[in-house]
């Protein structure tokens, strides 16, 4: 068979060619911030298209966020021409998760159609299922440790004889009713995604060998960020073989507070003893300054595998470190130093970032930036699929998609309003669980519908027979027509409009709507399902829609992982904020250090750190020291105002001469 066109490769340097040209066994690919790393996996796999004569259906390419799996598979489709380009697999985990039960669900109980439920829909069960009395965060925790036992890829039994303490203990007994619950929906829910394939793989030998014939050869990025649950996935998938590259930064690993486990770096080389390592230590995107930062803050942690980052850019200017009265006045001296930046170098504004630990930190930034007249946009606000509208129209689509949905029953039954109240709901379920049916089943028997008031009766007789209706049209017209007619036929716009107020508001809400039948009209591809593109988009993450613009970004050190900017201000540099409180008690330092590490290489030329000398906690005026982290910094490399007289005075006039030269052009505009 004739190998698909394949553009020639760019320049690699001697250690990213290594990666891309080594295929003899597993691989461990330690690529540094900066190193390249989406370029080596992107070469990689049309290195194994053209030069190993691999079909591209049978290599996998895995991350973590849809927007990083969009990205690399363009820059994929540019170097592998032709129809076969499309046959790659390239996805998140759960993309891989979900396609994988859409095609063996019948081995793991579950019926076609089956529901993706969100995080919502999630804890609206456990709070059901949950004591009455238990208090939010209460909740919160159960939830927690129930999705903990799932990112350990423990079954429910499993969960309960490893449950230590009456908190495990509570949570385990609630994860088996729990699950009880899905399974009543047909449904599952993220953590599924990961736990049931596994769960396959490790029992059944057929489809084990099945689906490592499928998958030939498998690439995974930020291999630091697997959980317990996702390396087992991942090693049933390679087989003995272990036909695998991995590609990761153990410098660079965040997310132990949601199960990623940096100690899989060890895992891989104790499963495969053939492992070989390849480091990618070239970083070509910090100025040198920045880089040695870098490097001296990190070598204060322990590693497996020791790596220097270098560079060939230029020195680059000092690191700035602002001393602030408080959280206010550190606010406007970076909202200051941003506008002073932009003016002096005509850089667009998306060309900055500042970066915090919290939240809860963005709010005098916000107050400062729009009194300085600087646009920005805040990462982390109200996701679209977080939207009520959104969420309710998917609602629907699960709902025509897979009746047995209980979720999304109860989430639209009174939506738009029909006047079904929570008790009528409740007899509704008391009804369905008696005759062993899902909810909207029940809705269809009279005799379950005698039990209650006539009017809300009448009102759930009649939202059956749409959703019946619905169902029927689903048939013939493809998924974005269904939501416009979801729309249309419940006088959803008309339901927005009697409970907004704000015309602004509501011109938004609106048009969520329009963009929601938008997406499912460029993502319709064969006539596929509407409930299959309903479990396809709820997939999606804010962070692969953020599209900020022209604007300054405000973000989370955590968010910003995977970015780079050429001006960056990382604000919160005390001790209590970064590291943070729980981190210095628990002795989670290594952890903290990797925040700000990832932090400061977000930056290529221009790296500014600053914090308050006092903030407000709890109500309280509270001394803060500034963090044990910037001693760790080299010393020549950084500036602290106040400490030299000759080179502040030079900054403050600069500063002014920048701020009366913005504030002319604001005038002139």
């Amino acid at each position: 068979m004739r190998a698909p066109p394949v553009r020639a490769a760019m320049s690699l340097n001697p250690q990213q060619r290594a990666a891309v040209e080594y295929t003899e066994g597993p691989l461990l690919v330690l690529a540094g911030a900066g190193s390249g790393k989406t370029r080596v996996i992107v070469e990689k796999i049309a290195y194994l298209v053209a030069r190993k004569h691999l079909a591209p259906g049978k290599i996998a390419a895995i991350t973590f966020t849809n927007k990083a799996a969009r990205e690399m598979r363009e820059r994929v489709a540019r170097l592998v021409k032709g129809e076969s380009a499309q046959e790659l697999n390239v996805c998140t985990f759960h993309a891989l998760g979900l396609k994988f039960l859409q095609i063996e669900h019948a081995k793991l109980g579950l019926k076609r159609g089956f529901s993706l439920l969100d995080a919502d829909d999630s804890a609206a069960i456990v709070k059901d299922l949950a004591p009455k009395a238990a208090k939010p965060d209460q909740l919160f925790g159960l939830r927690h440790l129930l999705s903990t036992a799932k990112g350990n890829g423990l079954t429910p039994e499993q969960a309960l004889a490893a449950a230590r303490g009456a908190r495990e203990h509570e949570a385990a007994q609630l994860y088996t009713i729990y699950q009880k619950r899905l399974t009543a929906f047909n449904a599952v829910d993220f953590d599924d995604l990961i736990r049931l394939p596994l769960a396959l793989l490790e029992t059944d030998a057929e489809t084990r060998t099945a689906w490592q014939e499928r998958i030939r050869y498998l690439l995974v990025d930020e291999y630091q960020d697997t959980n317990d649950a996702q390396y087992r996935l991942l090693k049933h998938l390679a087989g003995a073989r272990g036909a695998l590259t991995t590609v990761g930064d153990d410098d660079q690993s965040i997310y132990a507070w949601r199960g990623a486990n940096p100690g899989n770096l060890d895992e891989l080389a104790r499963d495969y003893p053939a492992l070989k390592v390849i480091k990618l230590e070239q970083n070509y995107r910090c100025s040198r300054r920045i880089l040695r930062a870098a490097n001296a803050l990190i070598q204060h942690n322990p590693h497996v595998y020791e790596k220097k980052l270098w560079s060939e850019h230029g020195e680059g200017a000092p690191l700035r470190v602002l001393v602030c009265r408080d959280d206010e006045h550190e606010a406007e001296r970076v909202a200051a130093e941003i506008a002073h930046q932009q003016q002096t170098h005509k850089a667009p504004w998306h060309e900055f970032a500042v970066l915090y630990r919290g939240n809860h930190q963005s709010r005098p930034l916000e107050k400062a930036l729009r009194l300085a007249r600087v646009p920005y946009h805040l990462t982390g606000g109200t996701a679209f699929l977080e939207r009520t509208e959104v969420k309710d129209v998917l609602a629907y689509l699960r709902l025509i998609a897979n009746p047995d949905d209980d979720a999304a029953f109860l989430r639209i039954a009174n939506v738009p309003r029909r006047e079904i109240g929570a008790t009528s709901l409740e007899k509704l379920g008391l009804a369905a669980q008696s005759r062993h049916v899902a909810m909207l089943r029940a809705a269809h028997s009279d005799a379950a519908l005698a039990q209650l008031a006539p009017r809300p009766a009448s009102a759930l007789a009649g939202f059956a027979a749409l959703i019946d209706e619905l169902g029927n049209a689903s048939r013939r017209m493809t998924a974005a027509d269904l939501v416009d007619e979801i729309v249309r036929r419940t006088a959803f716009a008309e339901h927005l409009r009697s409970e907004t107020k704000d015309e602004a508001v509501l011109a938004r809400r609106l048009e969520n709507l329009r963009e929601l039948a938008d997406w499912f009209r460029a993502m319709q591809k064969d006539g596929a399902r509407a409930g299959d593109l309903a479990a396809q988009l709820a997939l999606l993450t804010h962070a692969d829609r953020d599209d900020a613009g022209n604007s300054v970004r405000l973000m989370t050190l955590h968010s910003a992982k995977g970015l780079e900017f050429r001006f960056v201000a990382i604000v919160g540099v005390e001790d209590g904020t970064l590291p943070h409180a729980a981190g210095i008690d628990e002795g989670r330092l290594d952890e903290e250090r990797r925040l700000l590490y990832v932090g400061i290489t977000r930056a290529r030329e221009r790296l500014c750190l600053s914090y308050a000398a006092r903030s407000r906690r709890y109500g309280q005026i509270v001394a803060n020291e500034p963090s044990r982290f910037l001693a760790e910094l080299p010393p020549d490399d950084l500036h602290w105002d106040g400490r030299d007289a000759e080179q502040d005075a030079e900054s403050k006039r600069e500063l002014a001469s920048s701020h009366i030269a913005r504030l002319a052009s604001l005038l002139a505009d």
